[in-house]
C-alpha cells in the first residue's frame, strides 16, 4: 500500500486501520493478551509499544513547533538502538493492566488524530521533518506511529487468536 500523501488521505488510512485493529481487540480476553508467544512477547506488550510509539511522535511534533532540539527517536537513544528503546518501553509499562493498555492507545490515537486535524498538508507533506535527518515527512512519520503501527498490531493479534484456538 502506498504511503498516503495528503492530510485527507492520512486520516483516511488512520481511521481505516484502527477500524480493523479495533475489531481485532473486540475479540481478545484478557487471558490471550497476557499470554506470551515463543518469544516472549503479548499482545499488550504489542498494543503498549504502539502507544508509546504514538507518543514519540508527538513529542517529535512538540519538539519541532518549539524550535528546540528533536530527540528521534527518543533522548538518549540512536535509531540502529531501538532493540534497547523498545525493551525500555517495555520495562517501563510492565506494571500496567491490559485494560491499562488499551485505554493508553485509544488516548494515543486520539492525540494523534487532533494533532493531525490540526495540521495541513504543508506541514505533514512540505518536507523533511525537522531532526529527522532524513526524506520522512512529518506525515510520513506519522504514518508510520499511526495506522502502519496499527496494521501490524491487527496482523500480531490475528495470529495470537489463530494460535489460542489450536
Amino acid at each position: 500500500m502506498p504511503a498516503a500523501t495528503t492530510k485527507t488521505d492520512l486520516l483516511s488510512v488512520l481511521e481505516s486501520e484502527w477500524g480493523k485493529l479495533s475489531n481485532c481487540l473486540a475479540q481478545v480476553s484478557e487471558d490471550v493478551a497476557l499470554a506470551p508467544d515463543d518469544a516472549g512477547a503479548t499482545i499488550k506488550d504489542v498494543l503498549g509499544h504502539r502507544a508509546a510509539w504514538i507518543e514519540l511522535y508527538l513529542g517529535w511534533v512538540a519538539q519541532s513547533a518549539s524550535g528546540g532540539p528533536i530527540f528521534m527517536p527518543a533522548e538518549g537513544y540512536k535509531w540502529n538502538m531501538l532493540p534497547e528503546l523498545n525493551a525500555k518501553i517495555r520495562q517501563d509499562q510492565s506494571n500496567l493492566g491490559w485494560s491499562d493498555v488499551v485505554a493508553l492507545l485509544e488516548a494515543r490515537k486520539a492525540a494523534l488524530v487532533a494533532t493531525l486535524e490540526t495540521s495541513d498538508d504543508a506541514m505533514l507533506y512540505g518536507g523533511p521533518m525537522p531532526g529527522g535527518n532524513g526524506k520522512w515527512t512529518m506525515g510520513r512519520y506519522a504514518e508510520a506511529a499511526g495506522p502502519s503501527h496499527f496494521r501490524s498490531a491487527a496482523k500480531f493479534i490475528r495470529a495470537r487468536l489463530r494460535a489460542s484456538r489450536m
